[in-house]
């Protein structure tokens, strides 16, 4: 009979300690979905005001408490990507996408990752992927394949919209500049073959009687046209039949430059400058172009100082 009666008391006993255990176990999630709430909301008011740091330390509050929870990911995404945070930015939206691969919003925001570093090859992979999910946003599409200079599928992509009978007044758009754009650059190739038929004719002109002035146009011309390959050995050549002449060492230093061959237009600069004499304008223009020579093999110390030498000779005119 004791054995009995202790028996009780025992389970009695057991049932009463489980249900204490299992209401602290309530009452600790019910005061973190609390804290959570609290910390969540503080975040939203924090970035409604601009406070984005703030909003970040709420956020990551809620992380400690739920670091599964894919809005405080997202959050947390959108508020590093306002600070220009994007490595964090990317990392925090791909923890979300992992959830849901498939969730336009937040493939939406990757792509506006992408696009604020200019990275529109990657902003276009993301954006193929919310296109299949969604035909409507082909418009977006098109726009990031003009920003990325791909004007044959952003033409092609319009043409497939307009099939589809899903053109919008924003794709209208898009086709009249991508029409403008064909006409203008029709134009500006016309004006370069005219451009080089006239530095032709100069060099046949060049070539009789070997003028200086004559030079001098032919080399002008072919740095506004972007030949700098031209540049490069016309000035080179040239310099053979008149090495006295600073200019002539300034546009090989400035075609070699264009081409990445930066340590033979530091030989050419600093071989040419000696020539300058009384010309500070000149002598400046050689100091920008060994600047850009140090710069371009990373040498910022040397560029800053050369770029330093050109800004006080022309404060100096």
């Amino acid at each position: 009979m004791k054995n009995k009666k202790l028996h009780t008391y025992l389970l009695v006993g057991i049932i009463l300690i489980s249900s204490f255990s299992y209401a602290q176990k309530i009452n600790s999630v019910e005061e973190n979905n609390l804290k959570f709430q609290t910390h969540f909301f503080e975040a939203l008011k924090q970035k409604a005001i601009k406070n984005y740091s703030k909003a970040i330390e709420s956020l990551e509050k809620c992380y400690e408490i739920d670091s599964l929870n894919l809005a405080v990911e997202f959050e947390l995404s959108k508020n590093k990507l306002l600070l220009k945070n994007y490595f964090e930015a990317e990392l925090f939206i791909n923890k979300a996408l992992i959830k849901e691969p498939n969730n336009s919003y937040l493939l939406q925001h990757k792509v506006a990752i992408f696009r604020a570093q200019r990275n529109f090859k990657k902003a276009i992979e993301v954006q193929q992927k919310i296109v299949q999910l969604q035909p409507k946003y082909m418009d977006k599409l098109a726009l990031l394949y003009i920003q990325n200079k791909d004007f044959k599928k952003a033409t092609q992509l319009i043409i497939e919209i307009e099939k589809k009978a899903l053109s919008t007044h924003r794709i209208k758009g898009f086709k009249k500049y991508l029409e403008s754009r064909k006409i203008l650059v029709k134009k500006a190739e016309k004006l370069i073959a005219i451009k080089n038929i006239a530095i032709e004719l100069l060099k046949e002109r060049y070539n009789q009687k070997k003028e200086y002035k004559v030079l001098q146009e032919i080399l002008n011309r072919e740095y506004e046209a972007n030949l700098f390959e031209a540049l490069y050995i016309d000035s080179k050549e040239a310099l053979e039949l008149f090495p006295a002449q600073p200019y002539l060492y300034k546009m090989n230093g400035e075609a070699s430059n264009k081409l990445g061959k930066y340590k033979e237009a530091i030989d050419v600069l600093t071989l040419g400058i000696d020539f300058v004499i009384d010309n500070n304008t000149m002598e400046a223009d050689f100091y920008e172009q060994l600047s850009k020579s140090y710069e371009g093999l990373k040498q910022y110390k040397e560029a800053l100082k050369y770029k330093q030498k050109a800004v006080e000779l022309r404060k100096s005119n």
